[in-house]
């Protein structure tokens, strides 16, 4: 398999969900602005969509979009237990938590990535995004993870999207659950394999 990736972005979670299923894979870097990359292909050509995370699998099928390619990646792997068995209910509350990350979230930070927002807009995507964060507080108080005692794959999605507000510089300093779950899931030998690749570093 090969993953398409641009460091510290959402295609982070499928980086960190490949490490945790201990799944063999290469990374290619994309430019997002050229769109080329970094052997020099045309990104478009391999995904029309333009955006990480793609995954070329080895029979030569491309997945794209990331709820989507953690869904696939755990399912190959079901030992590693990424996410609760199919048809479950456990399994159905995981598509949820992914789904919230993806639309209630990951989307909520793209105005503040935008340089074209105007401040008043970007001072009420901000609020909105500290009521999810105050939301996921109160959550962790009484759960490790957002599943309860288990890690799944909508864990690693979180973990990428919340490590935002650190390059953002978003204070969530009085979010004391939501800093001690950043903390467990970014000392996860998988997670901190995958910064590491991406040149990242835990903030947490």
């Amino acid at each position: 398999m090969k993953l398409y990736y641009k460091a510290g972005s959402c295609s982070l979670s499928p980086h960190i969900a490949l490490r945790e299923a201990g799944i063999d894979f290469t990374l290619e870097a994309v430019d997002l602005a050229t769109k080329k990359t970094e052997s020099g292909e045309d990104f478009l050509a391999i995904n029309p969509k333009g955006q990480v995370p793609a995954l070329l699998l080895d029979n030569g099928y491309l997945l794209t979009e990331g709820v989507a390619i953690v869904q696939y990646i755990a399912d190959q792997k079901k030992d590693r237990q990424l996410l609760p068995e199919l048809n479950s209910l456990k399994r159905y509350e995981a598509i949820g938590w992914l789904n919230f990350v993806s639309t209630e979230m990951h989307k909520g930070f793209g105005p503040l990535y935008n340089p074209k927002t105007p401040e008043e807009y970007r001072e009420i995507a901000k609020a909105n995004l500290m009521q999810k964060l105050a939301m996921l507080d109160k959550h962790f108080a009484s759960n490790e993870y957002l599943l309860g005692a288990n890690y799944s794959c909508a864990d690693g999605y979180l973990f990428t999207v919340i490590n935002w507000t650190f390059f953002l510089q978003m204070d969530i300093s009085h979010l004391e659950n939501v800093k001690k779950y950043m903390k467990r899931v970014g000392n996860r030998p998988a997670v901190l394999s995958a910064l590491a690749a991406e040149g990242l570093q835990l903030n947490w």
